[in-house]
């Protein structure tokens, strides 16, 4: 449409009056620039790295700002790299390096505890183990897969993120080496299911709540995504690893462990959701996401938030402020894949008016540490991990409440925070969409 209204206004202007060239010429000036506009959106749309955990069009934004040297992401930026030159040193880890072994009696299986078991002193033995919620058992961390998955999805992101913005190649070498280590090669790599998450000695070999754990498998779909076109990932890797990503998938969709986890209507389904949510469109299947999430997110609010913002059923929990704010990150998460399949989940309300923002609304006072939370709770509470749902809820409606409390308490202490390289919230030219911040993760059931 734009190339044929330039030539007809290019074979107009040859029979006008010279005192009407100029204004024409004008008119097919800003015609043609609309033209190379287009083209230009066109060609960026198709070049759009394909991630979800962040809006696609922020980490281009972003590479702008590293390119110009912007002040507003140099803390983050360095950061970033920091971070990415350390994990050039990380060894690469495994399933095969844990101690204790699944009941499978196959180390290739994901073996986890539940964090919040611990032994019976009434029993000799101290079996069966004993729930005691929001109390941490460190023992539940020792010699099995859990630190080492996080911290391996954790590195093998920000080597990607470092390779996207600096082009160096040995970021995306270390990234797939990473992946190749825990997901791909015969002799290391891990079974696509968690059969035997979470579990609980005496009681259960493994749970659905094993599900959770694997949420951090998101950043690996986007690492994958970002060095692939460094040649480092190579086209037998992405096909081994979709054939593996296919087994999972499959196992999260049609086992009755996973399937199971829809019955807690808390944050494990939240989370599980956005796993199906994400892993669908990785695989191609973005009808299914849609129609996932036009029929889930709404059940989930239902089911979740209430008219002022109530979680109910993380208010109930030992630490409430801790896991409202987990299943919201969660539920904004969400909110950034809708944008992938057209359903704009901050307009979605539960059916007494609860919707994404009155559940931040009820949170965001409590980004100030000084406010006591007004429930016991067992651990602190990262809080900081608000700002970045302050900052996509802000880009959503400019509301200038949440720009005053991002303003009073985003600062350089901050700069760990990758959302602060992918958001930073006063630039206007970021997407509508959930950054997300990576500090070492607490424990969640």
């Amino acid at each position: 449409m734009a190339v044929k209204v330039a030539l007809e206004l290019k074979r107009e202007t040859n029979t006008l009056e010279p005192s009407m060239m100029k204004d024409r010429s004008l008119v097919l000036g800003a015609v043609l620039w609309l033209m190379g506009a287009l083209v230009a959106t066109a060609a960026d749309e198709a070049s759009l790295p394909q991630v979800y955990v962040y809006p696609a069009r922020n980490l281009v934004i972003a590479k702008q700002l590293v390119a110009r040297h912007d002040p507003l992401i140099k803390a983050p930026y360095a950061k970033l790299i920091e971070e990415a030159d350390a994990a050039l040193l990380a060894k690469p880890q495994s399933v095969m390096d844990k101690t204790l072994v699944a009941a499978s009696g196959n180390k290739h299986d994901f073996f986890s505890y539940g964090p919040y078991w611990w032994p019976d002193p009434k029993k000799p033995d101290g079996l069966p183990y004993i729930k005691r919620d929001g109390h941490l058992n460190p023992k539940s961390r020792i010699g099995t897969d859990s630190r080492s998955f996080y911290f391996m999805c954790i590195h093998a992101e920000t080597l990607a993120y470092a390779y996207y913005f600096t082009d160096r190649k040995a970021y995306a070498e270390k990234a797939a080496e990473l992946i190749r280590v825990w997901f791909l090669n015969p002799e290391t790599a891990m079974n696509p299911s968690a059969n035997y998450g979470q579990a609980i000695p005496g009681l259960i070999n493994g749970r659905g709540e094993g599900v959770i754990e694997m949420r951090h498998l998101t950043m690996v779909t986007d690492a994958i995504a970002l060095i692939e076109p460094s040649g480092a990932w190579t086209k037998n890797d992405q096909s081994d690893f979709r054939h593996w990503l296919e087994q999972y998938y499959d196992w999260l969709t049609h086992i009755k462990l996973s399937i199971d986890e829809t019955s807690m209507e808390n944050n494990h389904m939240s989370w599980r959701n956005a796993q199906l949510v994400q892993f669908s469109l990785v695989l191609g299947k973005a009808d299914y996401a849609r129609t996932l999430l036009q029929q889930e997110f709404l059940r989930l609010l239902n089911m979740q938030v209430k008219s002022k913002g109530e979680q109910e059923r993380e208010l109930v929990r030992a630490d409430s402020l801790e896991y409202s704010l987990f299943n919201l990150e969660a539920l904004f998460r969400l909110a950034v894949l809708g944008d992938h399949v057209g359903v704009d989940c901050w307009k979605i309300t539960s059916s007494d008016g609860g919707g994404l923002y009155a559940a931040l609304d009820y949170l965001a006072p409590y980004t100030d540490p000084g406010l006591p939370w007004p429930k016991p709770e067992v651990r602190t509470t990262d809080r900081k991990r608000l700002l970045p749902l302050l900052a996509q809820a802000y880009a959503q409606n400019k509301n200038p409440k949440y720009k005053d409390l991002l303003d009073k308490f985003c600062g350089d202490g901050d700069s760990e925070y990758h959302w602060g390289l992918f958001w930073p919230y006063d630039d206007p030219g970021f997407a509508s969409d959930q950054p997300k911040s990576s500090p070492p993760p607490a424990a969640h059931p």
